[in-house]
């Protein structure tokens, strides 16, 4: 366990959705008879209040970040969001440039509320844009047109943000190399700070994995993605990991946390959170009761905790790995031992074979995957499981 703690991010999980989309396995859940926002809210606080009760000093850092995901975040009105955030500044502090990230989907936002999520305290919009074919849009069960999303991300614009990201797939059901850059270009054009562009995969539990659609194969997959990068670059966005590139400094502070390894308390149906307490030299992991009904019925005592354990040094190797590998600059070395707690030579054998499957740069002291071992993440990876 690591002396000096990691920055501290806190994730706020809002879990319903207008629809379900077809590709999603995430802890979403389509409204049926409304949303329960203040006790929700209240539920929010209560959990926070109980996590900080049952981890003590090692939980009251100031918040590098806070992003509101779902669900659709913003099905939430900005006085919800407001009493969230000033809910939370009332028993944590904020670094002075914390970023405040809200997930938005354009079918769901209605125009002029961004100046009241702004007002809230949010400084960071995240567009689920997806695609900007109405054709891609309707396979993939989106509810918004690609015109709702141009006319949102200028509404956003308007009311001040100045930092804003859009997610786009690429291997869309029968979607050519030629769409998938039309997409790209139609992003790139509205100059977002950030774009997170990553391949739609058929996930475990999902209608699209039960009647899998059409999707391009693997080589032009990897067309999409290779053309993609380069178009990126060339219009000034940095790639710094597996699935995002950002223009300057507009790197995503949140996710950096998380693939540097750092710490995040998790509140809300289904969120999952990680903490290294020196106290007790421990690196702990707890997750929430998944479903709405069931975080919310138990959300002020401890049977709103799903699971919660202590992660073990045999498994703290694969972790951070599984993270900081996805980093295209990857990491200094002694960035694992100070994360972990563990000793670099912990790790000796699988990064000797990595190097020499050729999956890692040479680097000097950084873990720097090569261009071979980004295009077989996983294979590089799973090198560091537990034997």
């Amino acid at each position: 366990m690591p002396s000096t703690p990691p920055p501290l991010s806190l994730y706020i999980h809002i879990p319903w959705c207008v629809k379900k989309c077809p590709y999603c396995d995430f802890n979403s859940h389509a409204v049926r008879d409304g949303i329960p926002q203040d006790a929700y809210v209240d539920a929010l606080l209560a959990d926070l209040e109980h996590d900080l009760a049952d981890f003590g000093a090692a939980a009251r850092r100031p918040l590098a970040s806070v992003f509101f995901g779902g669900g659709t975040p913003s099905l939430f009105t900005p006085a919800a969001i407001g009493r969230i955030l000033d809910g939370v500044a009332a028993r944590l502090a904020f670094e002075p440039a914390a970023e405040i990230t809200l997930e938005t989907n354009p079918g769901t936002v209605e125009h002029g509320r961004f100046d009241g999520y702004r007002a809230a305290g949010v400084n960071r919009i995240s567009f689920g844009v997806q695609s900007f074919d109405d054709a891609m849009l309707a396979a993939l069960g989106r509810i918004h047109s690609a015109d709702e999303a141009v006319r949102a991300f200028a509404a956003a614009r308007a009311a001040g943000f100045d930092n804003i990201n859009l997610d786009l797939m690429y291997a869309l059901p029968r979607q050519d190399l030629g769409g998938a850059l039309g997409d790209l270009d139609r992003a790139i054009a509205l100059a977002p700070e950030h774009v997170s562009h990553y391949q739609l995969t058929l996930e475990p539990n999902t209608l699209f994995a039960a009647k899998p659609p059409p999707l391009p194969d693997s080589d032009s997959a990897w067309d999409m993605q290779e053309h993609g990068q380069a178009l990126l670059a060339a219009c000034g966005y940095v790639q710094y990991e597996v699935s995002a590139y950002a223009r300057g400094d507009r790197r995503s502070v949140h996710n950096l946390n998380y693939w540097t390894f750092g710490d995040y308390l998790g509140i809300g149906a289904g969120a999952h959170g990680k903490l290294s307490d020196a106290a007790t030299g421990t690196i702990h992991r707890r997750s929430k009761q998944r479903t709405p009904r069931a975080w919310l019925e138990h959300a002020a005592g401890p049977r709103r905790i799903a699971g919660s354990a202590a992660v073990t040094a045999i498994d703290l190797p694969f972790e951070f790995m599984m993270n900081a590998l996805r980093l295209v600059e990857g990491v200094p070395l002694a960035l694992f031992t100070q994360r972990t707690g563990l000793a670099a030579e912990s790790v000796a054998a699988p990064l000797a074979e990595a190097r020499r499957r050729g999956w890692l740069a040479d680097a000097g002291d950084r873990l720097c995957p090569s261009a071979d071992g980004q295009r077989f993440l996983n294979d590089l990876i799973a090198l560091f499981l537990p034997a």
